[in-house]
């Protein structure tokens, strides 16, 4: 696993003497820097002055591999030690998976302002970013655990390998811009967007790690942070685009503009590049008020960069490229020279079929294979008038007479049989307050009933409303499917558990109102099945808990009594 480049820790950027948005701009990301002596140097050569240097006198907590945060996370490798904190790799023994935990003294200067910020970060809940799990002041320590997402890759190591297709650059764009669209909605702002922050998943899904952390950890701040965030968000384009960063600065292993040019388009630096993106980031970039050759406003929030990206028209993804087979050759066995072999500069003429058999032999063989063919069609008519003539019997003898709605659809049972769907994909769906356990999600489809995802413990029940409008799961179908049934393991029976099924446009749908209910069960057992109603084709399906069961403590699932419920395996046929 990748962990190193795509763990939820933060780490310091490279980004040079040229700013992006705020003074200290260049954003640290929730990941693991490559070089973090280079990146320790560049960042202890943007700070300057008393408090500072004041800063830098707090020392980072000492700790080692195998400390236990209470006694529960612990520690594995250190990823990052400067400015005061620590940034770890480390194992959550209580649910059983990798996380990230930055650390700092609980009398850094910058230690209220990262609770802070973590704490508003988490309420956010929004899947598209790397979420908080936890924010702690104990004893001595003030600790912020994150995500750890060892399936994802960092948009600077993609940039590594070249420049992003204008599909990939359209989606990347298209979704960061939405996130933290969102995000200023909330009041949260990032301050530290760079390629190290920005995440793509297995899945192709874009995440964004360091959401109002980094900047705190860093003690950045804006007093433009929409703008500041827009520019970030046009950098990050214009690096997809050209593979360069778009200052005269090398930074995140891309080279920088040449000196003394300015700011030039995308399609200026790089042959082939997407006229619509190219003039998309100049808009983004701003340049103090101009923006590309033509004429269009510069974008100076990521709301009205949604905006222009939705006025643009769609970029298809590339058609799929099929090599031709290789050209059909003969075998010497197919020439006839199989066991013999030609001399040099002889060709060795086809040969003929041999002739169909024309001894004693060959013939009786023929006829016993006729005569078997004329026994095996005379038994099969003899068994075929016996059906018929029972059949006819049955239906003279019986006075009553069958719909013939009930037979069509005896004899078109076998043929429609429901077929098991594979669930290819899932993502924890969250809609208000935090997610539950996003880490288990892929255990409710590993084909073990003793694995599962669930909830978390609530006082009150059965109806999560109004503290959570609910909880779930969005399964990826791998293509479009029309959906007869869903039957979903529980771990937890009693009282009622109440199960919606819903159409969704993706793993990360915008809203519970932009879906279609095609379903919806309530059981006190350990199953559910939801037979959809309503027929739509859809490649991801929701299944939302709006009610669970009151239950005992659980020790096996490190969980106490009170209202909650767990999926076990969950099964789609269609």
């Amino acid at each position: 696993m990748a962990e190193r480049s795509t763990a939820a820790v933060d780490v310091a950027d490279n980004s040079g003497d040229k700013p992006l948005t705020a003074k200290a701009e260049q954003s640290t990301a929730d990941g693991v820097a490559q070089n973090p002596e280079r990146d320790t140097d560049s960042d202890k050569a943007q700070e300057s002055g008393p408090a500072a240097d004041a800063e830098k006198k707090t020392a980072p907590p000492e700790l080692h591999s195998g400390h236990k945060l209470a006694r529960r996370y612990r520690l594995e490798e250190c990823v990052t030690r400067l400015d005061g904190f620590s940034s770890w790799r480390a194992v959550d023994e209580k649910l059983r998976r990798a996380v990230g935990v930055h650390i700092l003294p609980a009398d850094h200067a910058r230690t209220r302002a990262v609770l802070a910020a973590a704490r508003s970060a988490a309420l956010l809940g929004d899947p598209r970013f790397v979420q908080v799990l936890d924010a702690v002041e104990e004893n001595d320590l003030v600790y912020v655990v994150h995500e750890w997402l060892p399936d994802a890759t960092e948009l600077t190591a993609l940039l590594a390998a070249g420049p992003l297709e204008p599909h990939d650059a359209y989606q990347m764009v298209s979704q960061i811009a939405s996130a933290m669209a969102a995000a200023h909605r909330e009041g949260l702002a990032h301050l530290r967007l760079n390629p190290n922050a920005v995440l793509r998943t297995s899945t192709g899904q874009w995440r964004i790690r360091g959401l109002a952390v980094n900047a705190a950890l860093r003690g950045i701040s804006s007093d433009t942070p929409q703008r500041a965030d827009t520019e970030a968000i046009g950098a990050l384009l214009y690096a997809a685009l050209t593979q360069r960063w778009p200052y005269e600065s090398d930074a995140y292993g891309l080279a920088g503009l040449p000196k003394d040019v300015g700011l030039i388009a995308p399609d200026q630096v790089r042959a082939g590049v997407h006229r619509g993106l190219s003039e998309l980031t100049m808009r983004a970039l701003v340049n103090d008020g101009a923006t590309a050759s033509r004429h269009e406003s510069a974008c100076t929030t990521p709301e009205e960069l949604v905006k222009a990206i939705g006025e643009m028209p769609r970029i298809r993804p590339p058609e799929p490229a099929f090599t031709a087979p290789p050209e059909y050759q003969r075998t010497t066995y197919q020439q006839g020279t199989y066991g013999r072999p030609t001399p040099p500069g002889v060709t060795q003429p086809l040969q003929a079929p041999p002739p169909p058999l024309q001894s004693r032999t060959g013939r009786a063989l023929k006829w016993a294979v006729s005569a078997l063919l004329i026994a095996a069609l005379g038994l099969g008519s003899w068994q075929l008038a016996d059906a018929l003539m029972e059949q006819g019997d049955k239906s003279g003898g019986d006075t009553t007479t069958q719909p013939t709605d009930d037979g069509d659809k005896n004899s078109a049972s076998p043929t429609t049989a429901a077929a098991a769907i594979k669930i290819q994909d899932a993502q924890e769906y969250v809609t208000d307050g935090g997610s539950q356990h996003p880490g288990d999600v892929k255990l409710t489809y590993d084909g073990s009933t003793s694995t599962y995802w669930r909830t978390k413990t609530f006082n009150e029940g059965p109806e999560l409303a109004p503290y959570k409008a609910g909880v779930g799961i969005v399964y990826d179908l791998g293509s479009a499917r029309e959906l007869a049934t869903a039957d979903i393991g529980l771990r937890y029976a009693g009282d009622h558990t109440t199960v919606e099924l819903y159409a969704a446009d993706s793993l990360a749908p915008a809203s519970l109102s932009s879906m279609t209910q095609i379903g919806k069960v309530t059981t006190t057992g350990n199953s559910a099945a939801v037979k959809v109603g309503k027929k739509v084709k859809s490649q991801y399906v929701l299944v939302w808990i709006t009610a669970v069961p009151k239950s005992g403590a659980d020790p096996a699932a490190y969980s106490g009594a009170g209202y909650k419920q767990a999926i076990t395996e969950v099964k789609f046929t269609g």
